[in-house]
């Protein structure tokens, strides 16, 4: 039993970063340190409610900028959508859906479109989604640097041509 205790403590101990470390070295027991650390960062059902209200408050608030990737963008609103799902909250991917179909730039319009015409929106998982724009993000880029290869060649043969004549 006391084998048992010490690797339980010693367990907590190597979880915890080293300046909470140096707050639950005091402790005796593990239900000690356990009590604490349950105390300290799960806070009660009140802070929970209000820190809730905040991410979901930060969630709606998010927007899309037009140099961000739609692989940056779904990261950050996953990241606020996991907190309030570890709060104990329930968040549903079709209301993650939803808000990305509200606020991608226009440049993936057409795709939004064409998903909204072929499909039940309700339907549509958030893999699916952002899938879809991730594809249609990725032939933009590719256009791109064809463009800008071409008007390269294309300025590289002008001065070519000038330095001939």
């Amino acid at each position: 039993m006391r084998q048992r205790k010490s690797k339980a403590k010693t367990s907590l101990f190597a979880t915890v970063s080293s300046t909470i470390f140096t707050r639950v070295i005091t402790l005796k027991t593990t239900n000690g340190i356990w009590d604490f650390l349950n105390k300290e960062y799960e806070g009660n059902e009140r802070v929970k409610a209000m820190q809730v209200l905040n991410l979901i408050r930060e969630f709606k608030m998010q927007r899309m900028k037009e140099s961000e990737t739609i692989k940056d963008y779904s990261n950050i609103l996953l990241d606020i959508v996991n907190k309030v799902r570890l709060l104990g909250t329930d968040f549903s991917d079709s209301r993650i859906v939803q808000k990305i179909f509200e606020i991608v730039p226009e440049k993936f319009e057409a795709t939004i479109t064409s998903l909204e015409n072929s499909r039940d929106v309700s339907s549509i998982t958030l893999a699916e989604l952002l899938s879809a724009l991730q594809a249609q993000e990725q032939k933009r880029l590719i256009r791109q640097e064809r463009t800008a290869e071409g008007a390269f060649q294309a300025i590289s043969q002008n001065n070519m041509y000038k330095i001939e004549k």
